[in-house]
């Protein structure tokens, strides 16, 4: 701990710097000078953290010195020591927040004391501060759970403004803006599969994060599901600008992983909170064309670009491409249930928009879709059950065609879903017993767990929580503090003890954890439940 000491008399300097042994009592005597003056730029450099100043002094007294030091660095402590026996000093003293107002002459050992005293209350806020910064570290995966779910609210429509604006001020997000746009963003590796862990898409995502707060979007990580930035600005020139932006960064970015795969769908621009769903919805349907395509890229979702016009059905017209099996599997291994509907619109729309007004082409179309569907059902599934089989009603008319295919893609992308759900339970239970044999230990995380089981960090993230329904820094501070509390009630030993046995060596981090989680301290806690069973 470093002590400077400002005072224009050489004598009084040299007498405190050198009748007391600074070393030998821990702190390190890092410099001194005559006046305010000298002293400020030497305490601007050397950051030290306890400042003794004399009052009166020549070219800048104490009192302006102290105002500047504390105006610039508030953790400066200030000991002022004064001949003067002035109360007004005292009070401008207390008002700037110096720590202590001292008296001189004064012997060394006084002063040592004063020191001392400050030197404890540093520490204190020290390690204060270090528990704090490592609780809301700590916190981060459930900061990231509450935006994906300000995020889903946005997006469904279903809330209050009020509501939405409330909910985004707690996690310290400012939605306010005169135009929203949204893009959806899904990256995945071509060299590994979903459940092996990639640290290259974990460094993507870092560098997405980096772009949209370059670019002026809001980040929101939506797990399995991939990504969304959320833009807004005052005008749709500015918007439009910060998009085209950040996606020539974001392509630059994926080019130096040559076995990455990406594509976003960007949507239109709105002028209300109430009305992002529509713009969520316009870059839904882009997004769909990412089951449409083996290339990558970012697609607007514009009337024009998704919706070909085509008003008479020219057959040589149709593009075979969108009639192979290859796009509906793809969809069918990958895709989200909620995104069967767009899927399929685009689908249909991306043979020329009369193909599906084709009695024969539909009933082709639909028939190719139910063999397609059987077929991921059977061979990757390994599911009994069959899709649904198209009958003459159904395909005699254009909506009800389109609708079943919706149904029967849909249904198959649910079974696959609940057989990973299944895969994931397994996961996410060889992740709970993993806690619960060695939640003691302090660097017990997210990562180590992500590595045990072969996930990506972000991966078993989003799995555990829809699991579970919490995040995992939740479902493990909460295991350990129940331990703590049996321990708390059935042993005498000392708190620091058992914070040790539930897996933080640090007994004030387990102290404030505690306090925070719980609302009362271990000992009052202890005492608590004592009274009760007494």
């Amino acid at each position: 701990m470093k002590v400077f000491l400002v005072e224009d008399e050489f004598v009084v300097r040299e007498g405190i710097k050198n009748n007391i042994d600074w070393e030998s009592h821990g702190y390190e005597f890092c410099g001194e000078a005559g006046d305010g003056e000298v002293a400020y730029p030497m305490i601007q450099k050397l950051q030290p953290d306890i400042v003794i100043t004399d009052i009166k002094m020549p070219f800048m007294d104490g009192l302006t010195l102290s105002r500047m030091i504390k105006e610039n660095f508030p953790w400066i402590e200030i000991i002022l020591l004064t001949g003067y026996e002035d109360f007004q000093f005292a009070q401008e003293a207390i008002r700037i927040g110096v720590s202590c107002y001292l008296s001189k002459p004064i012997s060394g050992d006084n002063l040592l004391k004063e020191v001392d005293s400050l030197a404890e209350k540093i520490e204190e806020k020290r390690r204060e501060r270090e528990v704090k910064k490592r609780y809301e570290e700590e916190m981060k995966e459930r900061t990231e759970y509450e935006r994906q779910e300000l995020f889903a609210d946005l997006i469904a429509g279903t809330k209050e403004l009020s509501e939405l604006i409330d909910k985004s001020k707690k996690l310290g997000i400012d939605l306010t803006a005169i135009r929203y746009n949204v893009i959806l963003l899904k990256v995945w590796s071509t060299r590994h599969d979903a459940y092996e862990y990639s640290q290259s898409v974990v460094e993507i995502e870092k560098g997405v994060r980096e772009i949209a707060e370059e670019c002026g979007a809001l980040f929101f990580d939506l797990g399995v599901e991939g990504a969304s930035l959320l833009f807004k600005g005052d005008d749709d020139s500015v918007i439009n600008k910060n998009i085209e932006e950040s996606i020539v960064k974001m392509k630059a970015l994926f080019e130096n992983y040559h076995h990455i795969r990406y594509f976003g769908g960007v949507g239109q621009c709105v002028g209300r909170i109430t009305e992002i769903p529509v713009s969520f919805s316009w870059a839904s349907r882009a997004f769909a064309h990412m089951y449409l395509t083996d290339d990558n890229g970012f697609l607007i979702g514009l009337e024009d670009n998704l919706h070909p016009q085509q008003d008479d059905v020219v057959l040589s017209e149709i593009d075979p491409k969108h009639i192979d099996r290859k796009l509906i599997r793809e969809f069918l291994r990958r895709g989200d249930t909620s995104e069967a509907e767009f899927f399929i619109e685009e689908f249909i729309n991306g043979m020329g928009k009369g193909a599906i007004r084709s009695t024969l082409l539909r009933q082709y179309i639909a028939m190719d879709v139910y063999f397609c569907v059987a077929d991921f059902m059977e061979n990757e599934l390994q599911s009994e059950e069959k899709p649904e089989m198209p009958v003459p009603e159904v395909l005699g008319d254009e909506e009800k065609t389109q609708q079943y295919m919706v149904r029967i893609v849909k249904h198959g992308a649910e079974l696959r879903e609940n057989d990973h759900r299944s895969s994931y339970r397994d996961a996410v239970n060889e992740v709970i017993s993993y806690i619960e044999e060695h939640y003691t230990e302090e660097d017990l995380s997210l990562n180590t767990l992500a590595a045990h089981v072969n996930f990506s960090p972000n991966h078993l993230s989003a799995v555990f929580r829809q699991q579970t329904g919490q995040p995992f820094i939740k479902y493990l501070t909460d295991y350990r503090m129940n331990a703590a509390k049996e321990l708390l009630s059935s042993t005498s030993k000392k708190s620091n003890e058992i914070g040790l046995m539930v897996g933080y060596k640090d007994p004030h981090y387990f102290s404030y954890l505690f306090k925070k989680t719980q609302g009362v301290t271990p000992t009052q806690y202890r005492g608590g439940v004592r009274t009760e069973e007494g």
